[in-house]
């Protein structure tokens, strides 16, 4: 099973990736920062995790808000930096952990947290900023791969602590019930103390953030009933961003024990940096139950669902596994992309860098194929309605029938189609 070996904290300020990028090593302003990673770059290098789980927040570069949401897990292979406005850093792209982030994501929705899951974003400075520098990367990549859990803290209303405590508690669950055999580091970014917008910009409070230190480690209850009106009261108001960290502390023991803690205020953010292990390993026999209770809890909402004949259920890791043709397929709501589509596919498909396997499904409209390949069907009738083929055409090829003998099951003879100019067609021709 997955293994919790320790955890990390870490502000996100795009100071940090800046110092790193310019080789501000030796410079005397940006020596602390440097120094204050290198027991985190020691302890990643001594422990080797295979994973690391970042909590961070984007910056509205990937996540904008007409569509916004509290958590969002990353299920996808791969990440690469974001071009937050001047160019995107010269990092290589990192490989997401996708089997163990649909694990997370089916525990955490059967512990009721109603998650959104996201693939292809690249990561702003959030993730970024504090990874670049606890982790060699170069030509070879990167030492491990990453699940990425973007946190909504921009546009209120928020999470509160308490609740991202709770969510810490389920991930703990969720990452220790997964079956393969991997070790994970909790990443938690954000704050201390900072202000960038109005005339409280550049606010700052030592005397808080050290006080917030000492309380995440030995008494994080007393933190949870902190509203955000309270963190930027004591810390500025982009330091609800602190409520992140609670998602880590949550995931980790009741005791735990802080191997690194530093800090430096060079600027506009409290810069901290710390490292916890647990203190106490919990009973192997007592633990194996609950994982066993755990994994059956989430399965419990599916179970028996696999033996339904002819179902194929669009799961996380359908979702991903098929996500390249379920992309081109929703081009088609763009009437530019749906006129080239029909004119010249072969060009589209050589776009998109779809399989063999997958144009010919398509060119055929082999609708029972491609719902067997993991393309869900609400794009399937849009490929209808682009080629004007109506729902029932499709519907009857994908039990084997011809349009006749699906209609002879029906109660009516209606056919029709999600095109909004369905009304035009005569649906009573074959499909092309």
């Amino acid at each position: 099973m997955a293994n919790i070996i320790g955890a990390i904290a870490s502000s996100h300020t795009p100071t940090i990736g800046f110092a790193l990028d310019a080789n501000k090593q030796h410079d005397a302003i940006w020596a602390p920062i440097f120094k204050a990673y290198e027991p985190v770059q020691q302890w990643l290098a001594a422990k080797q995790p295979d994973v690391l789980l970042m909590i961070f927040n984007d910056h509205v570069t990937s996540f904008f808000f007409d569509h916004y949401s509290a958590f969002a897990l990353g299920i996808g292979n791969e990440y690469r930096a974001a071009d937050e406005g001047g160019g995107a850093r010269d990092l290589p792209p990192i490989a997401g952990h996708a089997g163990l982030a649909q694990h997370l994501g089916q525990s955490l929705m059967a512990d009721e947290f109603d998650m959104s899951f996201f693939q292809d974003k690249p990561l702003d400075h959030g993730c970024f900023s504090p990874l670049s520098i606890m982790w060699p990367h170069g030509g070879d990549g990167w030492p491990g791969s990453i699940v990425p859990l973007q946190v909504g803290v921009l546009q209120f209303p928020v999470p509160s602590g308490r609740r991202c405590y709770k969510l810490g508690q389920a991930l703990r669950r969720a990452i220790e019930s997964y079956p393969e055999d991997l070790d994970v580091a909790i990443v938690a970014t954000g704050g201390l103390s900072h202000q960038v917008h109005g005339e409280r910009a550049g606010f700052n409070s030592t005397e808080w953030d050290s006080r917030f230190l000492d309380l995440f480690e030995a008494d994080p209850e007393a933190l949870l009933d902190l509203t955000h009106a309270d963190f930027a009261r004591l810390g500025g108001w982009e330091s609800a961003e602190v409520v992140m960290w609670m998602i880590m502390r949550g995931a980790m023991a009741a005791r735990i024990d802080c191997l690194h803690r530093e800090y430096y205020l060079p600027s506009m953010t409290g810069i901290a940096v710390t490292i916890y292990e647990n203190a106490a390993a919990s009973d192997p026999a007592l633990h194996g139950r609950a994982i066993e209770r755990h994994r059956e809890h989430i399965a419990h909402q599916t179970a028996g669902a696999a033996e339904l004949p002819g179902t194929y259920p669009f799961t996380l890791e359908t979702s991903t596994r098929a996500y390249r043709i379920n992309k081109y397929l929703h081009q088609l709501i763009r009437p530019e992309f749906r006129s080239r589509f029909v004119a010249a596919p072969d060009a589209t498909y050589d776009e998109a860098g779809l399989t063999d396997d997958e144009r010919r499904m398509i060119t055929a409209r082999d609708w029972q194929g491609l719902i067997r390949y993991g393309v869900i069907f609400f794009l399937l009738e849009k490929l209808g309605a682009a080629v004007g083929v109506s729902n029932l055409h499709i519907y009857a090829a994908m039990r084997g029938e011809t349009l006749e003998q699906f209609q002879k099951t029906r109660n009516t003879q209606a056919l029709y189609s999600v095109g909004g100019t369905a009304r035009d067609a005569d649906w009573n021709q074959p499909p092309r």
